[in-house]
């Protein structure tokens, strides 16, 4: 029998930069069924679909420590350093992260902050 979390998700998890939607069944520290585990941010989690291991998750997002939006985990819109920081609060601050990030970040594109239901597909 599925537990309650599995059945009913607690919500849906939306990046406020890639309009990314998920729904999760947890959000906090240390997901359930993983004695073991303890995140370094307070994270929305899913259990892993992909799995019937029950411990295994996936970690779908977080807010930024700046500015507090939420942001997926993909490398399009957020960074993990020590905390969780969205791209545009890196790019505002990038004098503050180590040159090792900051070439690491030259390499990315910053999204817009529009969902992308919302650009215009006009270059």
């Amino acid at each position: 029998m599925a537990c309650e979390t599995e059945r009913n998700p607690l919500g849906v998890f939306k990046c406020q930069l890639c309009a990314l939607t998920a729904p999760y069944s947890y959000k906090g520290q240390q997901p359930p069924d993983s004695q073991s585990v303890v995140l370094l941010e307070e994270s929305y989690v899913l259990r892993d679909p992909f799995t019937p291991d029950k411990g295994r998750f996936l970690v779908v997002g977080s807010r930024c420590s700046v500015c507090s939006r939420l942001v997926c985990v993909g490398p399009e819109c957020s960074l993990f350093y020590s905390k969780r920081f969205c791209l545009p609060c890196v790019q505002d601050n990038m004098d503050a992260f180590p040159q090792e990030i900051q070439q690491d970040l030259e390499k990315r594109k910053v999204p817009s902050t529009r969902p992308a239901s919302q650009r215009s597909s006009r270059p």
